[in-house]
């Protein structure tokens, strides 16, 4: 099998391309500087030099505020690009796994969405992300579409590498704290990629570790973990505002995955442990 990843340079798709090392599947990843997505032309020619059996798209425009006022931009590399992907999947005859969001739901209520629940975005980036779906979706048939969420690894920034820097800084810090959901751990969500891109169970799932908690507990744990003496102190969201709104509830079932016999991920308390670990090896 011959995989093609998307977005290399990004947390996920680092550690996809590590997972398929690992599991000696043969791979090429890419990044913008690469291949422009919004280029269908390179992209066709890209995916039919390259002639994979399967696509992992990991690449996305993702800067939430930014998108608020270049939703252009954010629509060519979500929308457009995924459409390009997906017409180049098909000319060779791939299928396509594609990562997408829990911000392609309305973010309200305080139950987990379901894969089945209608798309209600609320700002351009969930928007852009849920007409990458629809690319998906309405042209092919072998296709794999992974909602994930608060995600985490060591090939990049993220809200962990945030906390703990505020964290050795400060003797307090306000985060959010009604805003609920799962962190996710890169390792840990490419490694059920990986595994998935190989069968044909194909579907719309969602993936975090198991485990909700607010942004403000998520933060408590981390200078817990870390051992750094400071305060979390939880705020509500209408006293740090963002061009772009959040979703209050993040929440997400996994029952697809367990109806499709896929393990579900660790808890989110562990996959923190084993990520802090791995920052102090790097370091």
């Amino acid at each position: 099998m011959k995989v093609l990843v998307t977005g290399v340079k990004g947390q996920l798709g680092y550690d996809v391309m590590k997972r398929l090392a690992d599991l000696h599947v043969e791979a090429r990843g890419v990044d913008y500087t690469d291949c422009d997505l919004t280029d269908g032309d390179a992209v066709m020619k890209l995916v039919r030099g390259e002639a994979p059996d399967a696509i992992i798209h990991c690449a996305a425009y993702t800067a939430v505020d930014r998108a608020e006022t270049e939703p252009e931009k954010c629509a060519a590399v979500n929308a457009m690009g995924t459409l390009n992907l997906v017409r180049a999947a098909l000319a060779v005859d791939a299928k396509l796994l594609y990562i997408s969001t829990d911000y392609v739901f309305s973010g309200e209520g305080d139950t987990p969405f379901e894969t089945g629940d209608p798309y209600h975005p609320r700002n351009v980036y969930g928007l852009t992300k849920a007409q990458g779906e629809e690319a998906v979706r309405s042209l092919m048939t072998r296709y794999f579409i992974v909602r994930t969420a608060w995600v985490f690894g060591l090939n990049g920034s993220n809200f962990v590498k945030t906390m703990l820097r505020r964290g050795a800084e400060s003797s307090e810090v306000s985060v959010v704290g009604d805003q609920i959901g799962s962190p996710t751990y890169t390792v840990d969500l490419a490694r059920l990629v990986c595994d998935m891109v190989q069968t044909n169970r194909y579907g719309i799932y969602h993936a975090t570790n198991e485990g909700y908690c607010s942004w403000a507990t998520f933060a408590a744990e981390i200078m817990r973990q870390a051992g750094l003496r400071c305060t979390v102190r939880a705020v509500a969201t209408g006293e740090y505002p963002t061009l772009a709104r959040r979703p209050a509830n993040s929440r997400l079932s996994k029952a697809c995955l367990d109806q499709a016999g896929f393990a579900r991920l660790p808890r989110w308390e562990d996959a923190l442990a084993r990520y802090l670990n791995e920052l102090e090896q790097q370091a």
